[in-house]
């Protein structure tokens, strides 16, 4: 594996002198001349909170997405993208430092990776950027874990603001009294939620001149709980019509006991607001996607801005979310798990003028390879510390290039999930295993791990495991 993935590198390095290089400017050029460099890109660099794959990749109908509909027409979907980390921190972690969670030991939340060893001493990607001569601006939630003054201050020109997981719904509208679990169609201004104050901020930056290249920064807190959203977006569902996710009563029944474990993570929630109160369960989910669509509209005015900005033809622009979602699937709300539906994670890039802007990418990859990607294109100064993901230049160029490197998703010592174009591995710490094929079952009902006739395919997904797991940096697993 380790053959394939350095023959892909090297056949994906870029060459920078394309960025170095530009037309003759006039035919009375004298031939012997340097041409001026060419403009690097800008980059919009936009991340969403826990969500899935409703919608983006069709696969719940009616969820109202229109901005980002409109979106994937003017960009490259990849509809197998991956998480290397089921789990906002060590997901996150994994983007801004291009190394694997099984490399760093940034697998849970509840931890402050960006304060320990390795990653107090690995150079982000904004990092890089500010190195490189790019103007870095950040807004909201981006590595979601403590960083020391002196590595934020190298990351970012300005000092990014959070703004927190509010507004929370009222005591009435939360269950066993619980702040993030509860939904409320927010009847108060816009102004109450982060995400609008930092997306005015980010298209206030939009508005502005500047004199060298960007690296723009939003990450946006929604749809992750509380579910509260402005009323709009619950009023564009009706309660009746809502789509319930696909269910199997027995599903966990050939799922080795880990597996379970981690479906029980947050189980409680799935017991009160699940199968057993479908009233509850429907109105959990309609907030789910009032929050989905509040997450889209946050991210279109951005879009929007751009569009109307002079920055609209030279700029990349990336979209994903940390991780996927459950919402009942598998007896199970929220992510922190190893099945599909924690890892798969909406993604798109958008390369200005490109040939295959619109259209769909089936490769597995996996947000590690989003810095790769944009050290390519941007020609960004080298990390001193190397990156585990691969360019997606080959695909950016050719979405049905060859790609032969599955993606790799990990959520502690040991515990590892691998997905292939078709199947599905899943291997625990105590060797128990699952595997599933995504061509005759998609919402992974049936484990067919004991299959003699697939010993095949798991020998050959196996391999992308990692021989060794760096020690826990700590945390917990919900």
């Amino acid at each position: 594996m380790q053959a394939v993935q350095q023959e892909v590198l090297t056949s994906t390095m870029i060459d920078r002198r394309q960025f170095l290089s530009t037309s003759l400017l006039g035919a009375v050029a004298c031939s012997t001349s340097e041409p001026p460099p060419a403009k690097r890109p800008n980059v919009l660099f936009l991340a969403v909170d826990d969500m899935n794959d409703y919608g983006f990749y069709d696969a719940l109908s009616g969820v109202k997405t229109p901005y980002l509909d409109r979106f994937k027409q003017s960009a490259l979907t990849f509809e197998k993208a991956y998480c290397a980390a089921p789990a906002c921190v060590p997901s996150r972690a994994a983007v801004f430092s291009g190394l694997y969670p099984h490399t760093t030991g940034s697998y849970l939340n509840g931890s402050a990776p960006w304060t320990q060893a390795p990653l107090n001493n690995t150079e982000s990607l904004p990092e890089v950027f500010n190195r490189s001569g790019y103007h870095t601006y950040g807004q909201g939630k981006l590595t979601h874990a403590p960083v020391e003054p002196v590595k934020l201050a190298a990351m970012w020109d300005n000092e990014p603001h959070g703004g927190g997981f509010g507004p929370f719904p009222p005591e009435e509208d939360r269950v066993d009294g619980d702040k993030f679990w509860g939904w409320t169609p927010w009847e108060g201004p816009d102004s109450d939620f982060p995400d609008v104050v930092n997306g005015d901020s980010v298209v206030q930056f939009l508005e502005q001149e500047h004199d060298k290249p960007f690296f723009l920064a939003y990450g946006l807190w929604r749809p992750h709980t509380p579910f509260t959203a402005p009323k709009r977006f619950f009023d564009e569902y009706s309660l009746e019509e809502i789509a319930m996710p696909p269910y199997k009563e027995d599903d966990l029944a050939d799922v080795p006991q880990l597996g379970r474990d981690l479906s029980k993570v947050w189980g409680e929630r799935f017991v009160s607001t699940g199968k057993d109160t479908p009233e509850a369960w429907r109105e959990f989910i309609r907030a789910y996607l009032a929050c989905t669509s509040f997450a889209d509209w946050s991210c279109g005015r951005v879009l929007e801005a751009l569009e109307n900005s002079p920055y609209a033809d030279n700029t990349i622009v990336v979209f994903w979310s940390d991780n996927g979602y459950h919402c009942g699937e598998k007896d199970h709300w929220e992510k922190t798990t190893l099945w599909e539906q924690a890892s798969l994670t909406p993604m798109a890039i958008r390369l200005p003028g490109s040939d295959h802007n619109g259209q769909v990418c089936g490769r597995p990859v996996g947000l590690i390879d989003l810095f790769p990607t944009l050290s390519d294109y941007c020609g960004l100064e080298p990390t001193r510390h190397g990156l585990e993901g691969l360019s997606l230049r080959p695909l950016l160029e050719e979405p049905q290039a060859a790609w032969d490197r599955p993606s790799l998703t990990t959520y502690g010592e040991g515990y590892a999930s691998v997905r292939g174009e078709r199947y599905r591995y899943i291997r625990y710490p105590d060797g128990t295993e699952e595997l599933y094929d995504h061509d005759a079952d998609p919402h992974e009902w049936e484990n067919l791990a004991t299959n003699p006739d697939l010993a095949p395919v798991r020998a050959r997904l196996s391999e992308a495991i990692p021989a060794k797991f760096a020690k826990s940096l700590g945390g917990r697993l919900g």
